[in-house]
């Protein structure tokens, strides 16, 4: 398995470690991490095929939200497109060359889409 490598606190899942009796974590609230409607998210559609066996595969990223939202998204993407494929560390990995079919999808789902690479 590997290590995600963390660039900040944030990366941390919001754990907070205090040793001060008298902190108030009611003020510390989970609800941050609101969803955004897919018309103020803008994703990314790359290709890749680094550490697949040469296999190429298109990698959506940028998405803000729920685990389980973004699950739902890979699931929606693997369906319309009749593929295989996964989600990994807030990515939803596609099977196949299929990029410009994916952003299509996710145009009439309401999102903004970027197309990042060759």
């Amino acid at each position: 398995m590997s290590k995600k490598k963390l660039n900040n606190l944030n990366d941390l899942g919001g754990f907070v470690f205090s040793t001060n009796d008298s902190e108030d974590f009611s003020s510390y609230n989970d609800s941050e991490n609101l969803s955004l409607k897919p018309e103020e998210q803008l994703l990314e559609a790359h290709f890749s095929n680094k550490g697949r066996g040469g296999k190429t595969v298109t990698v959506i990223k940028g998405f803000e939200g729920t685990d389980s939202e973004l699950k739902e998204l890979g699931k929606l993407l693997k369906r319309k497109c009749g593929v295989g494929g996964s989600v990994k560390d807030g990515e939803i990995i596609i099977q196949g060359k299929i990029r410009d079919k994916i952003i299509t999808i996710l145009h009439k789902e309401g999102y903004k889409v970027k197309r990042v690479g060759g």
